[in-house]
């Protein structure tokens, strides 16, 4: 199964609009697609999953998928990560 770690880098951390960015971009995708923290795995096409996971900026998350579209999946969610939400 494909894997990456991402760092949350947005000051405010992954609070509702990145979480429904997150789910909203991992619903496009056919993969089975979760995110972990520590000891949590979570759904990444669940908004209380991804909620539950309480990341703040620093915080390190494995990206998990499972499919066709795996690769792509795990790239486009690193990516939108990466960046910071679009958030300054």
């Amino acid at each position: 199964m494909p894997e990456r770690t991402v760092t949350i880098v947005n000051q405010v951390g992954l609070h509702a609009r990145p979480a429904a960015q997150i789910v909203k971009l991992a619903a496009g995708f056919k993969s089975d697609i979760t995110l972990a923290r520590e000891d949590l795995e979570v759904n990444a096409k669940s908004i209380m999953g991804v909620m539950m996971l309480a990341a703040e900026c620093g915080a390190q998350l494995q990206l998990r998928a499972e499919g066709p579209d795996a690769e792509a999946a795990l790239d486009a969610l690193a990516h939108l990560i990466a960046d910071g939400f679009g958030e300054s």
